[in-house]
């Protein structure tokens, strides 16, 4: 049984520790906002300027004036603090971020990844991207494990323009947990009802498959 997105989200949250400061990438990692333990100290931040961001709000929740830098409408959490995006970037760029949540196109055996342009299609630029994944003490990748056209995302090597390169400590798709170690990508979890050998032949890049694989928990 492949993931839903909202089952890959509550995935990544169980990465988080009590005290990160976390930036969430724009698609699939904004919704781990909503599955922080609450009895967890977790500030969530965002490349426009704001600390402090909450779940997403209901419908008599919604203020129009409070986005995030995918423009998504969220809640705030007490003590939140607003600066802008020059102050943002200087605690991304500073190291002050100790995880950031990015979706991808392409993921490689290196850690290098490809998240922001496909050639010849019009683009809006790089965004933060190339800042958070430089910047952040430790990157996760949530994507799809194959593309539409059912070829593998996670490959030997990236072919489309880097947004960083050996960045990438974990990648969560809806088929299974892998991690980028020096000595390749080791696969540690199997999402329920999919087994090792569908994972291996859904990944182009070779994997490192322990004796034992966890089966997935969200």
């Amino acid at each position: 049984m492949a993931l839903t997105r909202e089952q890959m989200a509550s995935r990544i949250a169980k990465e988080i520790q009590d005290g990160y400061y976390v930036n969430l990438g724009i698609g699939i990692p904004t919704l781990v906002a909503n599955y922080i333990p609450k009895d967890m100290d977790v500030i969530l931040q965002s490349e426009n300027g704001m600390l402090g961001i909450g779940p997403f709000p209901t419908e008599d929740e919604i203020d129009p004036d409070l986005i995030n830098a995918g423009k998504q409408t969220i809640t705030e959490m007490p003590g939140s603090s607003y600066f802008s995006a020059a102050d943002s970037f200087a605690m991304i760029r500073g190291g002050k971020v100790d995880l950031t949540i990015l979706g991808a196109m392409e993921v490689d055996e290196n850690g290098d990844i490809a998240n922001w342009m496909i050639p010849g299609k019009m683009l809006k630029g790089m965004g933060g991207a190339m800042d958070l994944v430089a910047g952040a003490k430790h990157v996760i990748v949530v994507m799809q494990h194959v593309a539409k056209d059912g070829s593998s995302k996670i490959l030997p090597k990236c072919a489309l323009p880097l947004t960083g390169t050996g960045v990438v400590n974990l990648i969560v798709t809806e088929l299974a947990v892998i991690e980028v170690t020096k000595a390749g990508l080791k696969l540690l979890e199997h999402a329920p009802g999919v087994s090792v050998e569908d994972i291996i032949k859904s990944t182009k890049a070779k994997l490192i498959i322990p004796d034992n694989v966890k089966e997935m928990i969200f």
